[in-house]
């Protein structure tokens, strides 16, 4: 596939699958092969489309009203570098830590590895400082 359909992809699983729990849009991208990284690619110790699943449920459990948008795409080949925002309200558990009530936005980056239209190898970061001070679970720095 293209590097604008690769792009789209990526697009499409972070916008519809963890800002709008579509999780069929993980089937429709994402290869039977392992999905390694840190969240929110995957479910600590799951892998490819349950580990992605598995991901989106948690954040939406926590964060009901979550929305999700890639700010910026980068393509080469078969990658994609994608920089994103979320935003919601902590109204759920996020694991074992209890709702809070706040508001949070957070931000991070994916590189997302393609091979016949569909993710075979993923890896991200995103502030979870932030989010844990945003929530209150943490003094911010300096604090």
């Amino acid at each position: 596939m293209s590097a604008e359909a690769n792009k789209t992809a990526s697009r499409r699983l972070f916008e519809e699958g963890f800002g709008q729990g579509k999780t069929d849009v993980v089937d429709e991208f994402v290869a039977a092969a392992t999905i390694v990284g840190p969240a929110p690619a995957t479910a600590p110790g799951q892998r490819g489309a349950a580990g992605m699943k598995a991901a989106i449920a948690t954040y939406r459990s926590a964060f009901p009203d979550l929305t999700a948008r890639v700010e910026e795409q980068v393509a080469q080949g078969e990658t994609v570098v994608s920089r994103w925002s979320a935003t919601g309200t902590s109204t759920g558990s996020l694991q074992g830590i209890p709702p809070t009530g706040k508001q949070m936005t957070v931000v991070g980056v994916n590189i997302d590895k393609f091979e016949d239209g569909k993710v075979v190898w993923s890896w991200g970061l995103f502030d979870q400082l932030g989010l844990l001070v945003q929530l209150g679970v943490v003094p911010p720095p300096g604090g």
